[in-house]
């Protein structure tokens, strides 16, 4: 039980603390590649405010924002060196120490704009032939051109044939002599590398850290549970003392209450009976401490299960002799059926699981009902059905049956015989033969719980 607790703990820690690395990575992820993008724009716009000047055309709004951001930004530059000015001292402009004036702002080419071609086109979107000298081979991207001859502007991310990325700003240009479409661009390759590296760096990172954080998990769900398992063992022993202590009273007071019942006259009714009731009552503490040790023991592990092939058609013959005379003494007729089957399990706890069945449907069926039970063999189980005609659970019940102690107005142990413990006992020793348990009901159409074995292999 604390191994699957302990295993589901280590579980959820890892998922919180995956959860949170991806969302760190991711977020790392994106911040780069949102920096790649805007600078990227920016330095398009910054490009094409260029040509625009060149050109002689006024500058978009958008593109005189962007001008100003550059300019003003100041990034990085490699500058070209300053032509000397006629009448200047030559050594002064050969000493790499001495002060030079600011570069102009179109020699300013940093790794952006250098990294940016242009290309100049006509109305119909064809590249200049003066400009395909100047400019990389590439091929205009036409859904840009349509764009921007529409809108006035266009701002993309496209791919070439050979599966380049590039960054795409086109804009219109209006002249006298007509429309002149610039397209300005800027190939990906070397920011997709980076990126690349980063998803790689981010996933062997990750993979390292869900190592560490598995190991981790497990010591703080190990360390979570140790105060847990502490006080679970504490009630185990004293429960399993308990039981050991009871057994001795209560073997003496049901035996002085047998001897007493033996001195009492026949005609004496008031005497024997209270008697009986001792009697009675003590069957039923011996019953809750037997029952009570199971639950103990099964806790713990040490129950021994032998696991065996067991002939079901025997096995359920004599169940059947068995409980048979109780029920036509309560008038409700016990019936078997199904196909002769093997099942893995231990025939001992597996007698004892359907006597508990059978002991509840008995004593919520009335006279003239019926129980019935049905081995059907499904692929690799056998499934035992005990099914009665009693009065049935409520719906709002069932999911707790299987709980310890677990009595409820209308569901089973209603009438103050049971214990609640009949069936967490059926389900413990069910699932510690590797089977399954499984009950339906339904009020006035009785009560039906399935039985699922393995087969003999």
């Amino acid at each position: 039980m604390f191994k699957r607790l302990r295993l589901r703990l280590t579980l959820l820690y890892l998922l919180a603390a995956l959860t949170l690395i991806a969302a760190v990575s991711g977020g790392a992820y994106w911040l780069l590649s949102s920096y790649f993008q805007s600078t990227t724009d920016l330095a398009l716009e910054f490009r094409m405010s260029q040509q625009f000047r060149q050109l002689g055309a006024p500058l978009p709004p958008t593109l005189q924002a962007a001008d100003r951001a550059w300019s003003g930004s100041r990034p990085p530059v490699i500058a070209r060196a300053p032509t000397p000015r006629r009448g200047e001292d030559s050594e002064e402009h050969e000493n790499e120490d001495a002060p030079q004036s600011a570069p102009h702002a179109d020699d300013i080419y940093d790794a952006e704009l250098a990294a940016i071609f242009v290309l100049p086109l006509d109305s119909a979107g064809r590249l200049d032939s003066a400009a395909a000298v100047r400019s990389p081979l590439l091929v205009p991207d036409q859904d840009a051109v349509a764009e921007a001859i529409a809108q006035g502007r266009d701002l993309r991310t496209a791919q070439l044939s050979n599966g380049t990325r590039v960054r795409l700003l086109t804009y219109r240009v209006d002249q006298q002599a007509g429309p002149l479409i610039v397209q300005a661009g800027r190939a990906l390759n070397d920011q997709d590398r980076v990126l690349s590296r980063l998803v790689l760096g981010l996933s062997a990172l990750g993979g390292l850290s869900a190592l560490v954080l598995a190991a981790g998990s497990w010591w703080l769900a190990g360390r979570s549970l140790r105060p847990t398992q502490r006080a679970w063992a504490q009630q185990q022993t004293f429960v399993a003392n308990a039981s050991h202590e009871l057994r001795a009273p209560l073997t003496l007071l049901r035996a002085s209450a047998e001897v007493a019942l033996r001195g009492v006259p026949r005609e004496a009714h008031d005497q024997r009976a209270l008697l009986n009731d001792v009697l009675q009552e003590s069957d039923h503490m011996n019953r809750l401490v037997d029952d009570l040790l199971l639950l103990s023991r099964l806790d713990a592990g040490r129950l021994t299960i032998e696991r065996a092939p067991i002939a079901l058609a025997d096995l359920l013959a004599d169940v059947q002799r068995q409980i048979g005379r109780l029920a036509d003494e309560r008038g409700v007729r016990l019936t078997v059926a199904g196909a002769p089957s093997r099942v893995l399990g231990d025939p001992t706890r597996l007698r004892q699981v359907l006597l508990i069945l059978l002991d509840n449907a008995l004593r919520h069926t009335p006279a003239g009902g019926a129980i019935a039970i049905d081995a059907r063999r499904r692929d690799h189980t056998v499934d035992v059905v005990v099914a009665d005609s009693g009065g049935g659970i409520p719906a709002e019940h069932l999911p707790h049956v299987f709980e310890r102690f677990y009595r409820a107005a209308g569901a089973r142990g209603e009438d103050g015989q049971g214990s609640g413990l009949g069936l967490s006992i059926a389900k413990a020793l069910v699932e510690a033969q590797h089977g399954q348990i499984a009950i339906t009901s339904q009020i006035g159409h009785g009560t039906q719980v399935t039985i699922s074995l393995p087969t003999e292999v």
